[in-house]
């Protein structure tokens, strides 16, 4: 006569025959021998099936003095999972309190070398230590400690208060240099615009100046020019006059007013 048992995906089974372990089933269905109901002897088979998947486990409340001598209450969520089930089960009496404690020695060596202000500006540290401290202990009774996270960290009541007023206080003084950074980031840039809109009009009429100062030397070199050709023909002078004449004869409103010589008879 034979019993079964199955073991499930995610476990593994341990399999004792008269007290002693004798190997470890993986997932499947397997036949175990039954006792005989009138004389005969058969070897007793226990299966003992241990969880593999990887499971939580809260620790709360733990008060902890820092190394400034302040009360500290941490919960810790702690993630791990059964790496080998047969040292899981051989080496401790009850591996999951193995955890509990570990985590929790690790956390008060953590929390007691380290100040109040230390564990609130880097509550990851905290983690970090706990993680480190217990990794190396937990396989050795075939558990792996994946993650180990503050949760919370409650501190006394006066300290909490005194904690809030300084958080407020630096949040406002926080605000307070954002603003003020802002204010000068503002200044500053309109003081670079003025500076930069003068010093574009500035040049914009330098170069406006330049420009008239070449048309008029341009102006000058071409009067220059004509006179110097009047001077060596005079005929184009005479033209020029001619030109001007025909154009004021032109215009019905122009006046022309001519001298003429006097000769007085003496």
């Amino acid at each position: 006569m034979t019993d079964e048992v199955i073991i499930r995906s995610g476990f593994r089974g341990l399999r004792y025959v008269d007290g002693r372990f004798d190997q470890v089933l993986e997932p499947g269905r397997y036949e175990l021998p039954r006792r005989r109901r009138f004389g005969g002897r058969v070897a007793k088979v226990d299966v003992v099936q241990i969880d593999l998947r990887e499971r939580e486990l809260n620790i709360k409340g733990q008060e902890i003095l820092t190394a400034d001598k302040v009360a500290v209450r941490v919960n810790i969520i702690t993630h791990f999972r059964v790496t080998d089930p047969v040292a899981a089960v051989e080496e401790v009496a009850d591996y999951t309190d193995r955890v509990y404690s570990d985590v929790q020695l690790a956390a008060r060596r953590s929390l007691a070398s380290m100040t109040l202000e230390a564990i609130l500006t880097n509550r990851n540290q905290l983690s970090e230590d706990i993680l480190r401290d217990v990794e190396g202990v937990s396989a050795g009774y075939g558990v792996r400690i994946i993650r180990a996270d503050v949760k919370d960290l409650v501190f006394p009541g006066n300290l909490q208060d005194v904690m809030n007023r300084v958080l407020t206080a630096q949040r406002l003084a926080e605000a307070q240099m954002v603003e003020a950074r802002t204010k000068a980031d503002r200044e500053t840039l309109e003081a670079t615009s003025r500076a930069s809109a003068a010093r574009l009009a500035a040049e914009a009429d330098a170069e406006a100046k330049r420009i008239r100062a070449d048309a008029e030397v341009d102006a000058l070199r071409r009067l220059a020019d004509a006179a110097e050709a009047y001077t060596q023909h005079p005929a184009l002078l005479r033209l020029r006059e001619l030109e001007t004449l025909g154009a004021l004869g032109a215009n019905a409103s122009a006046r022309l007013y001519i001298g003429f010589d006097k000769h007085v008879a003496e």
